[in-house]
């Protein structure tokens, strides 16, 4: 609910500049008093630096904001965390693609496998 409400708050009062922002995760506390808010941002190292950036700058307003939605023994500190998850996920998918294709590629030029390439085990007695 945190995060759905701390997303909806981001975009809604700060359109323009977090719109390469995405909450992934909002890890809280027992205490209700720490929140670890996990985000990605689409683009290079500047644009995540950028997002750190803004994220730090409206930290206060945006827990005050959350405190008026949300309401909870205790408005939980914000700490914003760069979730690196999307872009490790993206060169695991760019990895298997190549090899995906160099595989297609290795099999086109040998032909399809019809068995005849293999010994059995009578073969190889005689």
């Amino acid at each position: 609910m945190i995060r759905r409400e701390l997303s909806e708050l981001l975009h809604s009062r700060w359109r323009s500049e977090s719109v390469a922002i995405t909450l992934t995760e909002v890890d809280i506390s027992p205490d209700l008093k720490n929140a670890r808010v996990y985000y990605s941002v689409l683009g290079n190292r500047e644009n995540i630096a950028k997002a750190g950036r803004f994220l730090a700058a409206v930290k206060k307003e945006l827990r005050q904001m959350l405190s008026k939605k949300v309401i909870l023994k205790y408005t939980p500190d914000l700490n914003f965390i760069f979730d690196a998850s999307a872009e490790r996920a993206m060169k695991i998918l760019s990895t298997l693609d190549e090899l995906e294709e160099e595989n297609s590629k290795d099999g086109a030029s040998d032909g399809d496998c019809d068995g005849s390439q293999h010994a059995t085990e009578n073969d190889q007695e005689d």
